[in-house]
């Protein structure tokens, strides 16, 4: 069961969309393989303003963020997670500010080991699963969402009518319209990733803002095929480790797994999921290690 991903967007970097009435969107310029056309930045409020994942230390981004709350106060900056296309931006827009900077905690996997963290970003504060950060006429709630990133939280909106509709989840990197998400490891964790995409399908939102592309406004279905082609994958990794017969690297089973159609580019990156995958097939005891590899149980 394949996902129907959609790729419309049409919002121009640092122009500022209104989303609803106490939710505006502006587009850092940092487009690529694995942010689609660039990080969303969230402004939720109205003259009391928390602004979520400024994004990379992007100076022209920081300006179209800061003109947009002209007049304005920024009590918040809240933190998605701690990869470079997310929470770089977050400290020079603090010290404009004098906002406190909030997210589940530093980067938990070591400089020496992953790739794409920040690990300068440092919150003011920690939020733990289920707190709250309140500004005027809204409320969000911070969902730990491991899987994507060790630290990733997602941030459920309770607002007043007049601000927002109900049923509002930013989603972050954990839940996006245009593609999957990479679960890499050491950072990346699948069998979390598919408990916190389960928890998330479970809410019943009404309304998802991605980190990356554009909104999602019927998340039910679209959820439920996320999580069934996960599950497609992974019995396409055991099937191709019982076929070798043998320990192979995950890098192997990229074209039995996915095909002669994926573009060279994401071959590493797939390669990344599929030992995410590996690890999990090891947790649940259908795999095990073996010299550098992986064998089939």
């Amino acid at each position: 069961m394949s996902p129907e991903f959609r790729r419309d967007d049409a919002l121009a970097p640092d122009v500022v969309e209104w989303v609803a009435p106490g939710i505006r969107r502006i587009l850092c310029a940092n487009p690529g393989p694995f942010t689609w056309r660039g990080t969303n930045t969230y402004l939720i409020g109205r003259g009391d303003v928390a602004v979520l994942d400024p994004g990379p230390a992007d100076e022209a981004h920081r300006a179209a963020i800061l003109a947009a709350v002209a007049g304005e106060r920024v009590r918040h900056i809240l933190v998605s997670h701690t990869h470079r296309d997310h929470s770089p931006g977050a400290a020079p827009l603090a010290a404009a500010t004098g906002a406190e900077m909030l997210g589940f905690g530093p980067h938990l996997t070591p400089a020496a080991e992953g790739e794409g963290g920040d690990h300068d970003f440092l919150p003011d504060r920690r939020l733990s699963d289920g707190e709250a950060v309140e500004g005027d006429g809204w409320r969000l709630i911070a969902l730990h969402t491991p899987g994507h990133c060790a630290n990733h939280l997602c941030f459920a909106l309770e607002a007043d009518p007049a601000l927002a509709p109900a049923g509002v989840l930013f989603s972050a990197d954990h839940v996006m319209a245009w593609s999957t998400s990479v679960v890499s490891p050491p950072d990346g964790d699948m069998a979390d990733y598919m408990r916190s995409l389960e928890r998330v399908a479970a809410r019943g939102d009404r309304l998802l803002l991605p980190g990356h592309g554009p909104a999602h406004d019927d998340p039910a279905p679209f959820i439920a095929a996320l999580l069934a082609h996960r599950r497609e994958r992974e019995a396409r990794v055991l099937e191709a480790l019982r076929a070798a017969d043998r320990p192979v690297h995950a890098a192997e089973l990229v074209p039995p797994v996915y095909g002669p159609v994926l573009e060279q580019r994401l071959v590493p990156a797939a390669a990344r999921s599929l030992l995410a995958h590996l690890l999990k097939l090891t947790a649940d005891g259908k795999a095990t290690p073996e010299g550098d590899g992986f064998r089939a149980l």
